[in-house]
This record gives C-alpha cells, structure tokens and sequence, in this order.
C-alpha cells in the first residue's frame, strides 16, 4: 500500500508510491477527493502544489476539475443576468418581482455564495447555506431556496453546470404564518363606514369584487361599465424604487371583466359623482393631489377602521380573500371563481377557459342576495 502522510496543520496529503512518485490529494470545496492531474518528484513539489490549490479555494477561485476550460461565472454575476433576462410566461418579470429577488438576492444568497463560480457550488454548500438562514422567517427561506434552485435550473439548463445543486426536498414551501380569517358582513360594513369617504368605494370592491390593492388604484373612470355593471380590470400599478409604475395585473388571467354586485351600483355610482374627476382618464381612488394613492396612505386609515371592527388582524389583502369565499359561497364553481379572482395556473387554466361568460353576473346577483339577507 502507498503511505499516506499528511503534516499536521497542512492542506491535502502526499502519499509516496511504489513507482517513487509523489501523488497529491485535498478535498475540495465540493466535498469530493481531487488528485493532482500529475505526480510528482519530490514531496516538497506535490506539497507546493497542493499550497496553491489551498490559495485558491481562500480566495474563492478554486473550480473542479470538470469545470476546466469554463468560464469562471460566479453566482453574483450570473444573477444578475439571470435577472435581466428572465421571463415569465413569455414576458420580463414585472418591476415590483424584479425588485423583490433582487432583495432576496442581496440579503440571503450573495453574501455567503455569490463570489462562488457556478460550477464549485455543490449540494453539500447550499445545504450549509440554507442550514444558516433564519428559520425564525420560514416564508423568507422559502423564498430564498426557490430563488436559487431556480437560477441554478437555468444555469443548467444552458449548460453552465452540470447538474442543479439544489436537491433539498420541500425548501422551497413553507406552512403559512398568517392564518387568514375572512371578515363578516358586520365587520365589512364596520369597516367601510369607518373609512374615509373617498376610500370607502375601494374597501367594497376590495371586498365583494376579489381585486387587488394593485388594480383598485389603477382603476379609471373608463374602466367602470355602470350601464354593464361590470369593472374592466386590465392594469395594475406597483410601488418600486419610491416611484409607481403601471404594469399588466398579476397574471394573462388578471385582465377580466368583473360583474359587480348590484348592492353596490349605488355607493359606486355616488363615488364616480363626487370623488371621480370628469376624464375617463381620472383615477378613481387618487391621493389627495391627484397621483396614485401610496399604500401607507391608505394602510393608515385602513389599520384603523380595521381596529374598528375588532379585526386588527385583517390585512386590506385578506379583503380579497374574504371576497373570493363570499363567491364561493354562492355555489360558483373552481373554473367560475378563477374567472372572477384573475387566477392563474397551469392546471386551473384547463378549467378556466371552460367558464360561462354570463355565470359571472349570475355570482355578482347572488353576493347581492348574501348582503341583504345579512
């Protein structure tokens, strides 16, 4: 058998072979056994070799062998092209998406794994990684996992590196924290009533029509058919960066006409008279000079009224929760609901396109009934 010797405080071992030479061995940052591609004369030599490949893993610089003749991209590099160039069902990501891995990017994975080239990250250290993120912000976690397994699937997928790294069955799902409790028809009303005029509109259709904080503040005097008694949803407005921008909503399914209960043509009607500007252009929730209303804005009459009704624990987002189980209550069935929220999935598409345009303004009639009897 060749002897082994390894120097007490050295890097890698030099074993001497039968031949006379020199072989020398390390583990690598991948948590494999790499020998030297040659052998070597003397100890002294396979020992200064090994120093150099102990140099370059210090200085992050170190790739396996299989990696020879690649580029050495590192992960901080590649994603940020990853970013710039990543679609979405054919589309760019949207601003305020954009903007949220971004985030993720520079709080939870460059920091440890960035300076890395792609192809010397291994499962063994995004194992590590993810063993020191937080688990105190499982959501956040979540998030950041997913975001790089799917980088990481990209990176392979224009063969950049061998295989993805990320292996950790169920990292990227996480139970939700915030159990949501729809609100009453009591505690809506509350709610409503204890909101300024000019935002009591938004909580109605926050609530009974599903929609999105996004598509209420974009929403225009065009975009409401009182005649239809419908509200066509086709934009959606983000906050990113301190400035707004008016994208698509959520997802293709977002632009929908949404059949608006008539209990509430009225209060809506009262709301385009007194608070609406005459322009079909005129926002219909605008900010005290004319602009989109900021979420803080908004949050800090909302957080009151909530506080009103008892529910301190109802986020303005939960309004759309509570709107898509009033619907559900009236019998409506997955592809309906889909219909009506601007839901969006591979499997729920099958079952969306296959919605009666009408069954909308029949749900719509029925929310109404729920209201009077309530």
């Amino acid at each position: 058998m060749p002897r082994r010797k390894r120097a007490p405080g050295t890097f890698g071992t030099v074993e001497k072979l039968p031949s006379g030479r020199h072989r020398a061995r390390y583990w690598g940052p991948d948590g494999r056994h790499h020998s030297a591609p040659i052998l070597f004369l003397t100890r002294k030599d396979a020992r200064a070799w090994l120093a150099l490949k102990h140099a370059e893993i210090i200085r992050q610089e170190w790739l396996p062998p299989q990696a020879r003749g690649r580029s050495k991209l590192t992960l901080a590099t590649y994603a940020q092209t990853w970013l710039a160039t990543r679609l979405v069902r054919g589309a760019p990501l949207r601003p305020r998406t954009r903007a949220h891995y971004q985030q993720v990017l520079e709080r939870h994975i460059l920091p440890q794994l960035g300076p890395w080239p792609l192809t010397s990250i291994t499962s063994e250290m995004v194992r590590e990684w993810y063993a020191e993120l937080c688990d105190d912000t499982p959501t956040a976690r979540a998030h950041a996992y997913s975001l790089l397994r799917a980088i990481m699937s990209t990176a392979g997928d224009q063969g950049k590196i061998n295989s993805n790294p990320c292996v950790l069955r169920g990292a990227g799902s996480s139970a939700r924290v915030h159990k949501i409790r729809p609100a009453t028809l009591a505690e809506l009303e509350t709610i409503t009533a204890a909101m300024p005029e000019q935002y009591q509109a938004m909580i109605l259709l926050a609530s009974w029509c599903a929609m999105r904080f996004g598509e209420l503040t974009e929403l225009r005097r065009g975009d409401v058919d009182l005649k239809g008694e419908t509200i066509r949803v086709s934009r959606a407005v983000v906050r990113v960066a301190g400035r707004f921008e008016v994208g698509t909503p959520k997802s293709r399914a977002g632009v929908r006409d949404v059949a608006i209960p008539p209990h509430l043509l009225p209060a809506i009607e009262a709301h385009l008279s007194n608070h609406v500007g005459a322009d079909m252009d005129a926002l219909l929730f605008p900010s005290g000079r004319g602009a989109h209303v900021a979420p803080a804005t908004l949050y800090r009459h909302y957080y009151s009224a909530r506080d009103a009704a008892g529910r301190p624990d109802l986020r303005f987002h939960d309004l759309r929760h509570t709107g898509s189980v009033l619907a559900a209550s009236t019998g409506a069935t997955l592809a309906e609901l889909m219909a009506r929220l601007g839901h969006s999935t591979v499997a729920a598409s099958l079952r969306y396109q296959h919605a009666a345009k009408g069954r909308d303004r029949e749900i719509a009639a029925l929310l109404s009934k729920l209201a009077d009897n309530g």
